[in-house]
């Protein structure tokens, strides 16, 4: 069963999320769409990484900046910024992953929620 919490604005606001992250040259953007997986606590995760912690922290602030032009929105919580390794920004429906590259393939979030669906951009 989809959830339908407003399934309109968190797809727009994921997409953004997904700007953001072009915006700064994200690497291998995705955007995991959770709204069909029941134990699931938001609609999407958007991920992507960066070579540099410096990128990384570059990235996290595209995004937040992005969505509070779209939305008016500022993150409900937010985590990492400190040491640029994963940043992790939460908007309640939509979640917003950055990693350094190593630390991508080390947690594997994708394969974590495998039953997903998954689309992928390109880095603008």
């Amino acid at each position: 069963m989809v959830k339908n919490k407003n399934a309109g604005l968190s797809s727009k606001l994921a997409e953004i999320a997904v700007h953001g992250m072009q915006e700064k040259k994200g690497n291998e953007i995705v955007r995991l769409d959770l709204r069909n997986i029941n134990s699931s606590v938001s609609d999407y995760f958007v991920i992507c990484h960066a070579d540099s912690t410096t990128q990384v922290n570059a990235i996290a602030k595209s995004v937040e900046e992005e969505i509070f032009k779209a939305f008016g929105q500022d993150p409900w919580h937010k985590e990492g910024h400190g040491n640029g390794e994963w940043i992790l920004i939460d908007f309640v429906d939509v979640v917003v992953h950055i990693f350094k590259t190593e630390k991508r393939s080390h947690y594997g979030i994708e394969d974590l929620w495998g039953d997903a669906d998954v689309k992928t951009y390109q880095s603008a």
